[in-house]
């Protein structure tokens, strides 16, 4: 049997990961230095939202965090993770979290569905797919748009050349193809939200 994913530790193990590195990403934007206190407080409104519909469907939770973020934070990365959240709450009604359905839920979370290609059309689809230990069939789109092709290919190839593990070079590379790949401390925090996620989701799924 396929074990589900419970949201609210996911997302409470990600608001730690942030916590942890808070004034790291602070630094990291040197406009208003404020990056990393604004994931903090995105993601902690996130788990208390999904905490508060924890007996609800996924998608019911994930619109509901939706919500708050649009409501409660007013910058530019919580309208981010709000669109997120709506885009993976239209991706699971009537569908559960799992193993088989959670390099989705990655995908319409940070915004780059246009790199969910199937595996016959896509060397880093197949390596993705790798990552989450599950083989993705049947896709129902139709390949990478050529210039977000081009941009997470590159991206994958140079963390490689930097000595990145593939698991790193795959989710720095789908960053570069979403809407956080835009800014460098996005892309920081986007990698370390995306990194921090497929931990967590590993250990559902191993037990």
């Amino acid at each position: 049997m396929t074990n589900n994913i419970n949201l609210s530790p996911l997302f409470q193990s990600v608001t730690e990961r942030l916590t942890e590195n808070k004034e790291q990403l602070n630094q990291a934007d040197t406009h208003n230095h404020d990056h990393g206190d604004h994931m903090v407080e995105i993601f902690q409104l996130i788990q208390t939202a999904v905490s508060q519909k924890s007996d609800a469907p996924v998608n019911e939770q994930l619109a509901h965090a939706s919500e708050v973020v649009a409501k409660e934070s007013n910058n530019g990365s919580a309208k981010l993770y709000s669109q997120g959240l709506s885009n993976a709450a239209e991706q699971y009604k009537d569908t559960d979290l799992n193993q088989d359905t959670f390099g989705n839920f990655i995908r319409s979370f940070l915004g780059a569905e246009e790199t969910a290609a199937s595996q016959n059309n896509s060397q880093l689809g197949s390596l993705f797919s790798n990552l989450s230990d599950k083989k993705q069939e049947g896709s129902s789109q139709s390949g990478f748009n050529v210039n977000h092709l081009l941009k997470a290919g590159m991206a994958f190839f140079q963390s490689k050349q930097k000595g990145s593990s593939n698991a790193d070079a795959i989710l720095e590379a789908l960053i570069s193809a979403s809407p956080l790949g835009q800014s460098a401390h996005r892309s920081q925090s986007g990698t370390l939200v995306a990194s921090t996620m497929m931990t967590c989701a590993q250990s559902f799924m191993n037990k």
